[in-house]
């Protein structure tokens, strides 16, 4: 992993390209290194490059990367969450960037109100109707919203999604077009501020930075392709 800190730099350098060629400030653009998979010495490289925000999709993982890095890290999670895992992960994370429906949104609010917490959220929208992926249909996020904004003790802050895989990215950029007009939509509908769009991932993430992302969630573009550690390696 020499050559980590190059992967990272080159990555921040073409965040802050894509954002300037929108109009937008480098700043204002989130980036989620996903470290899934990857053991905490690996981890642990990046975080002395600088950096300090990291996405997650296993709960087993975020159990024992968490209490073994530096308290100052921040974790998003960015997998399908199974209810029974919900009181799990909580305590955690920063973020929950996969909400895919109502009734885990419900599970999150029960929970983090036995824990005194008030966790973010983003919700998960399938707009490619894929079977594969999970997440609410556009039509069931318009139609569920008014239950989801009774939820007291989820802070909804916008959006998320994960397009289809497409070698060309500019094959994908509708999508994070169809995402971002369908926030704008519910936020007119609705009175209410979503100014969070997680799209993005190591091979579009510019292109959705151009089309209003927030947050990009980048994996290998970082730390390089995915390796399969044994469990004792992580």
């Amino acid at each position: 992993m020499a050559c980590l800190e190059d992967l990272y730099q080159e990555t921040k350098s073409r965040i802050e390209t894509a954002a300037t060629k929108a109009g937008r400030k480098p700043e204002d653009i989130e980036l989620i290194a996903v470290s899934k998979t990857w053991p905490i010495e690996i981890i642990s490289n990046l975080v002395n490059c600088g950096h300090r925000k990291f996405g997650e999709n296993k709960v087993q993982e975020i159990e024992t990367k968490v209490p073994s890095m530096p308290s100052n890290l921040e974790w998003h999670f960015i997998g399908h969450l199974q209810k029974n895992k919900v009181r799990k992960v909580l305590p955690l994370i920063k973020k929950i960037h996969s909400v895919d429906s109502l009734e885990i949104a419900q599970r999150i609010n029960h929970i983090a109100n036995d824990l005194g917490l008030f966790p973010k959220v983003l919700l998960q929208v399938n707009d490619s109707n894929e079977s594969s992926k999970h997440g609410f249909s556009p039509s069931s996020l318009v139609d569920s919203f008014d239950d989801l904004l009774k939820l007291d003790r989820i802070e909804i802050e916008g959006l998320m999604s994960i397009p289809p895989f497409d070698p060309d990215p500019e094959n994908v950029r509708a999508n994070f077009i169809f995402l971002r007009n369908l926030r704008d939509k519910i936020e007119k509908d609705s009175g209410v501020p979503l100014p969070q769009l997680s799209m993005g991932m190591s091979n579009d993430y510019e292109i959705a930075i151009e089309e209003g992302a927030t947050a990009v969630r980048v994996g290998s573009s970082i730390f390089g392709k995915r390796k399969y550690f044994k469990k004792n390696e992580s």
